[in-house]
Order: structure tokens, then C-alpha cells, then sequence
């Protein structure tokens, strides 16, 4: 398909602005042939995307329109880099999700992700992809290649042994042992760098990454259900915690998730990710004198972990058939201690699942919700509420008095609308 090129008059001597609706319609299309395509391929990946010029009439014209290819195409293959990336989705933590591809002479010749923490980087997979033609192309990588010895050699010797040309990186690094060192160390060797292509999708890739790179703490995201007319439910809609449903998913993509012993009491189960090959998180459940916990005799993969928050005055009952399951007493049940256990865990994510008894959150959300909170994810039911449903917990609600809820959005999940927005 031949991409949309913009012609411009020979007067102008600056390129004008794309759309970026228009762009991004054009990537996704010609991303299509290109979705069976994993890292390792034994066959090559050869295509081209749009280039070319087109005469205005002048020389000013031509160049406007190279550098606008130039960028699309840049953008294009960022893009390309962020959907390899997901292919690892909740399996790399503590480490980021990261993608390559490397490019010569207008074709694809390597590409490759970061599959798991300890295991080599996107770089590392793309480059033995490319082989022999990774010398004199271009390299592709959505977050800056590392320049320090960890679990696995830096990327920039790796990229500089192959004498790639050039490496266009879709956002520096925020950890500090990293922060533009990569960069730095690229330019020395004589490679051209450019840097911020696509960087806000670069950046929702590895969002929980990069919040506990700057604080030092988790991601903490709230997730509860409403009914059309607002009230809170104690339920998920239907179809959305098996495969491809957003719950299902949504367990996949975090460290740790809290639940409260209602919850569990009422499923007699463990919710779980149905997605192929997903790493189960930590459960977390949450037991007070008020609701006494009594774990059942659970089905429990071999990935499943559980450990039970419990207060002094909390009665826990195991089954003695029951292995693997740690209980940890603490004086006050709050997010401040929930997340203070996840970071000494060194998690980058927590989701409070708001199900079960919403009560036993009131306490939770009492200290350290406006500073902790930073994520919510809204589930609405095609339901009606008519008898009025539940509350909120108090803490919430007031914290919509205190705080603008910033980048709102909506997708559908079977027969619910899920909303997602920041603090």
C-alpha cells in the first residue's frame, strides 16, 4: 500500500506538520504483514516503507519532503520497536520492556526484544538477527541502550562491535547508572544518535518502570467496577477476566495485586491471568479483625504466590494441606506499608483490586492515598443499579475533591467500557 505524501508548494521552506491521526492510521496498516514476525526468524523480514521524493519545482521543496520522510519513517520503526517490546509483557520486570530493529538500505534485516530479566536485550536478539548486515544500518531501539555490566554485557559495545551507522532511541533511560551514559558512549565511537522519536509511546510502555526509576517507589493503581449509573459493584462484567479480557491482562502487567479476604472467601479461588505464558503476580490479601480470614484449600499453580497482610488482632486459618502461603503481622494495614513490603521486594507495580468487602480498604486508603495513588482503572458494567449498589471507600471519594484526573481513557472489554486516568 502506498503511504500518503504531503505535496508542498515551492515556496515554503519549512516541512509542514503531519497529522498525527493521519500517521498513525498509515503505521497500523502497514504494520499487518508484519504481525507474525517474532525475533529469530530464520527467514528475513524484507520490506520497505513509503519513501521517495516528489518534485515541487524547486530544491527547497525536495529537501523538505526528504526530511519529512525521514521522520515518518523514524516514527514508523519506533513504533515497530514498541510492538516487540509487548511481546514480553509482564515477564520483564524488575527490568523495562524494550524492542530493536535494524534497518539498511530501507528494509528490515533484524529484529528482536527483551524477553525476560537476565536474559540478553533487544539489541543483543536484533543484531544476531541482522548479522553481517547490521554494519552501516540503522538501529531502532525504544529506550537507550544500557553502557554498564548488570546480568548481561552493555548494548552500546554490542551495537558499536557491529558498527551500526546510526541508532535512533525513543527515550533516555531514566535509571541513573544509565541516564544518556548510553548515549554518550554511541557518540564517542563516531555513531549518529537521535534521540525523543515517539517518545510518549516509548514512555506508556514502561510506565511503572519508569515511576519507580524517579520515586523510588511502585506504581500503585486502583481498579474497582461501576454500575451505568454510577454505584460501586462488587463484580467483574463478564468475559473480561478470561483470555484477552482487560482484567486478564491487566493481572499480567502488575507485581503484586492486594485483594480482600471476601473476595477470596467468595471465589474460592485466586484470581489469575489467562493470557499464554503470563507471570502470575503476587497476591496480596488483606486481613483485619473486622473480617477474619479463612483460606480454603486453593487450586495454586506452580507460579502462584500468596501472602496474607493481618493485623494484631486478625484470626488467620490455613488449611494444614496449605504450603507457600506467608502471613505477615503488621501494626497498621495501610498503603504506606503495602507498598513499603512491594518495594523491598523490588516490585515496580501494585494493583488494588477494590472487590469483596470495600470496608477492609477504608483503612488502607486512609494514609498516603493522595501521595501513593497514581493510577485508575474504572470498569463500568452494562448494569442499572436500581437498589443503589455500594460506596466507594470515604478516602476516594474524597480524593476526587483534592486531586484533576488527567489523560482519561476508554476502550471496551467484551460488554464493559474500561475508563483509565492518572492523579
Amino acid at each position: 500500500m502506498q503511504a500518503q505524501r504531503l505535496s508542498l508548494p515551492s515556496f515554503t521552506l519549512s516541512p509542514t506538520k503531519v497529522s498525527q491521526s493521519n500517521h498513525r492510521s498509515t503505521k497500523i496498516l502497514r504494520l499487518k504483514p508484519h504481525s507474525k514476525s517474532w525475533f529469530g526468524n530464520s527467514s528475513k523480514v524484507m520490506f520497505k516503507p513509503p519513501t521517495g521524493v516528489r518534485n515541487h519545482g524547486g530544491l527547497v521543496g525536495i529537501r523538505c519532503e526528504v526530511a519529512q520522510q525521514e521522520d515518518r519513517d523514524d516514527e514508523f520503526y519506533m513504533w515497530r520497536c514498541v510492538e516487540l517490546a509487548k511481546k514480553a509483557i509482564g515477564r520483564t520486570s524488575p527490568n523495562p520492556m524494550v524492542g530493536c530493529v535494524i534497518v539498511k538500505d530501507g528494509k528490515v534485516v533484524g529484529e528482536g526484544f527483551h524477553p525476560k530479566a537476565g536474559q540478553p536485550h533487544a539489541e543483543v536478539f536484533a543484531l544476531r538477527d541482522a548479522g553481517e548486515l547490521a554494519e552501516n544500518a540503522t538501529a531502532y531501539v525504544s529506550l537507550e541502550p544500557c553502557n554498564h555490566y548488570g546480568r548481561t554485557p552493555p548494548c552500546t559495545e554490542a551495537l558499536i562491535k557491529a558498527k551500526v551507522k546510526k541508532v535512533v532511541v525513543g527515550m533516555v533511560d531514566p535509571n541513573p547508572i544509565v541516564a544518556s551514559k548510553g548515549l554518550d558512549r554511541l557518540r564517542d565511537a563516531g555513531i549518529h544518535v537521535i534521540t525523543g522519536v515517539e517518545e510518549k509511546l516509548c514512555n506508556r510502555l514502561n510506565e511503572a518502570y519508569i515511576h519507580h526509576m524517579l520515586t523510588g517507589n511502585p506504581l500503585v493503581t486502583a481498579r474497582y467496577s461501576i454500575s451505568v449509573n454510577g454505584h460501586f459493584l462488587d463484580q467483574l462484567g463478564e468475559g473480561v477476566d478470561g483470555l484477552g479480557g482487560y482484567y486478564s491482562e491487566l493481572l499480567q502487567e502488575y507485581d503484586a495485586v492486594v485483594l480482600t479476604s471476601a473476595t477470596v472467601t467468595k471465589n474460592n479461588s485466586l484470581p489469575a491471568s489467562q493470557e499464554a505464558g503470563a507471570n502470575q503476580p503476587l497476591r496480596i490479601i488483606i486481613a483485619n479483625a473486622s473480617s477474619p480470614i479463612h483460606i480454603p484449600e486453593l487450586t495454586m499453580e506452580p507460579s502462584g504466590k500468596l501472602i496474607i497482610f493481618a493485623d494484631n488482632k486478625s484470626t488467620v486459618e490455613i488449611e494444614s494441606a496449605q504450603t507457600g502461603i506467608q502471613t505477615v503481622v503488621l501494626d497498621q494495614i495501610n498503603l504506606n506499608a503495602i507498598t513499603e513490603y512491594c518495594k523491598s521486594q523490588g516490585f515496580c507495580s501494585v494493583l488494588l483490586d477494590l472487590r469483596g468487602n470495600i470496608g477492609d480498604f477504608e483503612k488502607v486508603l486512609q494514609d498516603g492515598t493522595e501521595q501513593k495513588l497514581r493510577k485508575l482503572v474504572i470498569e463500568v458494567l452494562p448494569i442499572w443499579d436500581q437498589d443503589g449498589g455500594g460506596n466507594l471507600p470515604i478516602s476516594l471519594k474524597s480524593l476526587s475533591k483534592r486531586v484533576e484526573v488527567m489523560n482519561l481513557q476508554a476502550k471496551s472489554s467484551s460488554q464493559s467500557v474500561v475508563l483509565e486516568a492518572y492523579l
